[in-house]
């Protein structure tokens, strides 16, 4: 649930945007189905039980969906290079190497990464399959590859 709110503070949003409110719902609804006992504790257990592709297809997908609407300034359903590396930075995610991530993820080349593009690319890598997102995660920034 911090990373909605480090998110609206990134972008500047007020606590009562319908987007911020929208992502801090949908963060309610995923802590609730991990935390089995309902004790606001999540166990390995708990966890273990829980993870997965579904899961992630019905409780991941739309929390990260509403993570990049909060970055997505201008509504146009893809984030641009600043909104991408904003979010990024928002989810401690290291800024060094957004470039980097953000070209693995622009495959056509536009200058924009579809809402779609970045959700199965997270879903690609956390279900171990190969994934823009999981090389670029951990890549070096494009200043440090060789030519």
């Amino acid at each position: 649930m911090a990373r909605t709110r480090s998110v609206a503070l990134a972008m500047g949003l007020k606590d009562d945007d319908q987007f911020v409110v929208t992502a801090r719902t949908l963060d309610e609804r995923a802590w609730a189905s991990m935390d089995a006992d309902g004790d606001g504790k999540m166990t390995f257990d708990e966890y273990t039980a829980w993870v997965g592709a579904e899961a992630f297809d019905t409780v991941c997908a739309p929390v990260l969906a509403a993570l990049f609407d909060l970055a997505d300034t201008n509504h146009d359903g893809a984030l641009d290079l600043r909104e991408f590396t904003a979010l990024r930075t928002a989810l401690n995610n290291p800024a060094t190497n957004a470039e980097t991530a953000f070209t693995a993820l622009d495959t056509d080349g536009d200058g924009r990464i579809s809402r779609d593009d970045y959700i199965a690319s997270i879903r690609a890598h956390v279900t171990g399959e190969s994934s823009p997102m999981g090389r670029a995660l951990y890549s070096s920034p494009l200043s440090d590859i060789p030519a």
